[in-house]
């Protein structure tokens, strides 16, 4: 399609650098030949320059009729036809033709590569595959072939994993000819305008490249429900819409100024394109002008505006990477002229065409999304995606099925206005241009959605020890993206939050709390997550204890009551749970064995739990008011809640269940060691919740590491063995002996 603006003829329709159609010029035409077929080939290459490849095809076909015993003449005119079907995309007739000039051994490498291309855009993968490794071993220099090989490859995966994009085509919008490259007609995205070809457009005659009529702009609207109505001509007095190819076009960002390619087509003579701006002025449109690039014998087109003063553009001008490339060219001021262009270099561009080049702003990020045949990808042109950062575009990634296709697909646009998004009810939406089967015809303008992945997240709240269901607890989550929600448990023990309110690629922290248990934090992600799910956390919540709890030994030098740094950690099961508790009130106690007076005892005691208190509050941050020392002196002898065993100096001793180390009891057993093994029972620091109505005056919620693991009052501690050893003596009063564990162990039988 010559001139369809080459906006449209150069990557839809040339799948390669038309660099190479100067090889035509190194190709003579034998002198044996007879007139006639002279003038019939001769024509033929003069409109296969002019890129008029459907008129070429009909003068190729009757100059090989005249040729008779040159068989590189034949085979050259084969291979032209070849390429005059490739470039009109009509890819069954072009495979077809090059495989006979293929296996005709043409030495023309692009006759390979047009065979396995023509192949890979009709979606026969494996054929084409072959055609590829077939295409490397002739001429194993040629990238295209590597190209090709991994394409065939990856397309077939892709098909067998797609992405989550739906895809469907508007058959409202399109015709039996080609439409292509939608843009957005507004601000509210209420009107749409593409480029098309169907037999109302404005130019007469037939373009010479395709055989279609010459393309203008239209517009199609919603209706007050809706729905698209029926396509109409951007205008109709041909000051846009002209005798020429119109498309590819864009606005500003405030829908005042139409940026788009212009095609001229004259006979006899091979057209640039140029983009032109226009200003909408009410219904009508001042006279296009236009916007000069390059130089007249280049094409430049497919214009797209990052912002009123920058714009990304497609063109085949010198210092590029090879057919057609994406360029940046900016200007100072809205009024002053665009300054000199630059290449976006290879990181974007290829040796291959890079077309159709559209803008996503989203907040601070800039996306470009656009088309090139020059990278892997499932056929004819892949969409890929690239951002902005620093100055810099990233590594263009491809969009995959089902946006690519074995097709041409192209000019990819993004709604990310919230009304269009929960209308259409999706995460992503928007619409692209393709030629993919399951349209009315040539390109098609089809839509595109990304469903939302949904999750909700649910769970039954237990009690820990009865396993019976708590209802009224408060469950209360708090989200990554700064989302704090809450919720109770019902009849059944059960607490929900639905799909609104748990969101994608967001991590969730969870605390659920109950008069009269211990608060369980949890943490539930969808970071990562490709489909919807529904998540499910339990807890079980441990009913805070009516007596004391042991802490895990805390020894200290004789008589004396500095805590010592070793034993610090003893506490460290404490502070988590006042932490995780913040509304506890706590009340440490330090006991000693029932030698000594009970003056002297109860103040070693009392001042050994103030040490412990002292710690938590100045080094761990506990409100003073939260924790109060006790010290109990002799006076609360310790009631076994389980077996005990303790060793001493060697010998093991065993203490059932049940029994209070009371000092009768304790100077009624049979040996000294025995006896000291039962005053180390009663050494001890413990506490109790005496309150649960603390109102938090800061946040308190920082977990402490090491894990705490709660032993309850009916767990079996047999295996809880105390050393006997003691560090300060076997009969001073308080003398304590050590017994440190790998882990806090809160015990809960005092």
């Amino acid at each position: 399609m010559v001139s369809k603006i080459e906006t449209y003829n150069w990557g839809m329709k040339n799948r390669y650098s038309l660099i190479l159609i100067v090889l035509l010029s190194l190709l003579i035409v034998p002198q044996g030949v007879v007139k006639a077929q002279k003038n019939f080939a001769g024509e033929a290459d003069k409109k296969f320059e002019l890129h008029k490849y459907y008129d070429a095809i009909q003068l190729y076909k009757k100059a090989y009729t005249k040729v008779k015993g040159n068989k590189l003449e034949k085979n050259r005119i084969l291979f032209q036809i070849g390429r005059c079907y490739y470039y009109v995309n009509d890819m069954k007739k072009a495979s077809l033709t090059m495989k006979r000039v293929v296996s005709a051994k043409y030495p023309e490498p692009d006759a390979h590569y047009i065979y396995g291309d023509a192949l890979k855009a009709m979606g026969e993968y494996e054929d084409a595959l072959i055609a590829f490794q077939e295409f490397k071993k002739t001429f194993p220099d040629d990238i295209r072939a590597d190209i090709g090989i991994e394409s065939c490859n990856m397309a077939v995966a892709w098909m067998d994993n797609p992405t989550r994009y739906e895809v469907e085509p508007n058959r409202k919008l399109n015709s039996r000819n080609a439409d292509f490259a939608p843009s957005y007609y507004d601000k509210k995205h209420k009107a749409l305008m593409f480029t098309t070809s169907r037999e109302e457009v404005y130019g007469r005659g037939t373009d010479s490249w395709t055989g279609l009529p010459f393309t203008d702009f239209f517009v199609v609207s919603k209706d007050r429900k809706g729905n698209w109505g029926t396509p109409v001509p951007l205008d109709e007095e041909g000051v846009i819409n002209s005798e020429a190819n119109e498309g590819a076009g864009t606005f500003d960002p405030k829908f005042r100024e139409l940026y788009f390619t212009r095609c001229q087509a004259v006979k006899k003579k091979k057209m640039g394109c140029e983009i032109y701006v226009a200003v909408k002025k009410g219904r009508t449109w001042s006279e296009p002008e236009v916007i000069t690039l390059a130089a007249d014998s280049f094409t430049v087109g497919h214009p797209a505006m990052i912002d009123e003063n920058t714009m990304i553009f497609a063109s085949n001008m010198p210092g590029g990477e090879g057919g057609r490339d994406l360029w940046m060219v900016k200007r100072p001021k809205k009024n002053k002229p665009f300054e000199k262009a630059e290449n976006l270099g290879n990181v974007i561009n290829t040796p291959g065409d890079e077309l159709y080049p559209t803008i996503r702003l989203v907040g601070d990020h800039v996306y470009m999304y656009f088309s090139t045949n020059g990278r892997a990808g499932m056929g004819g042109l892949d969409i890929f995606k690239t951002e902005l950062i620093d100055g810099k575009w990233t590594e263009p990634e491809n969009m995959k099925y089902p946006i690519n296709s074995n097709g041409d697909d192209f000019h990819m646009i993004f709604s990310d206005l919230p009304d269009d998004l929960k209308e259409a009810d999706a995460k992503e939406m928007g619409w692209f241009t393709t030629n993919r089967k399951g349209g009315r015809g040539n390109d098609d303008i089809w839509s595109f959605r990304m469903p939302p992945i949904l999750f909700t997240l649910t769970g039954i709240v237990r009690d820990d020890s009865t396993k019976e269901i708590i209802v009224g607890a408060l469950v209360q989550l708090e989200g990554s993206d700064g989302t704090v929600l809450q919720d109770s448990t019902d009849a059944t023990g059960s607490y929900y939050f639905d799909n609104t309110q748990i969101l994608e690629e967001t991590t969730y922290r969870l605390n659920v709390s109950k008069v009269d248990y211990y608060s369980e934090k949890g943490k539930e992600t969808t970071v990562g997550l490709i489909e919807s799910k529904d998540l499910v956390h339990d807890f079980n919540l441990v009913p805070i204890p009516k007596k004391p709890i042991v802490l895990p030994d805390i020894l200290y030098d004789f008589n004396k009551w500095d805590l010592k740094p070793q034993y610090q950690d003893s506490l460290l099961g404490l502070v988590q749970i006042m932490k995780e508790n913040p509304n506890l009130i706590i009340e440490l106690g330090s006991h000693t064995d029932v030698r000594g007076s009970d003056e002297f005892n109860d103040t070693l005691s009392f001042k050994r739990a103030k040490s412990c208190v002292d710690y938590i509050v100045t080094e761990q941050g506990i409100e003073p008011d939260r924790i109060k020392p006790k010290g109990y002196g002799e006076r609360v002898p310790r009631l076994l809640q389980k077996d005990k065993t303790v060793i001493f100096e060697g010998d093991t001793f065993f203490f059932e269940k049940g029994l209070v180390m009371t000092e009768e009891y304790i100077n009624g057993l049979s040996s000294r060691k025995e006896q000291e093994a039962a005053h180390q029972l009663n050494r001890r620091t413990t506490f109790e919740i005496v309150g649960t109505d603390y109102v938090p005056q800061k946040d308190t919620n920082t977990p402490i590491d090491p894990k705490i693991e709660i032993i309850n009052n009916d767990g079996d501690d047999n295996g809880d063995v105390d050393n006997g050893e003691e560090e300060g003596g076997t009969n001073e009063e308080g003398a304590d002996n050590p017994n440190l564990n790998d882990k806090v162990i809160l015990n809960q039988d005092y």
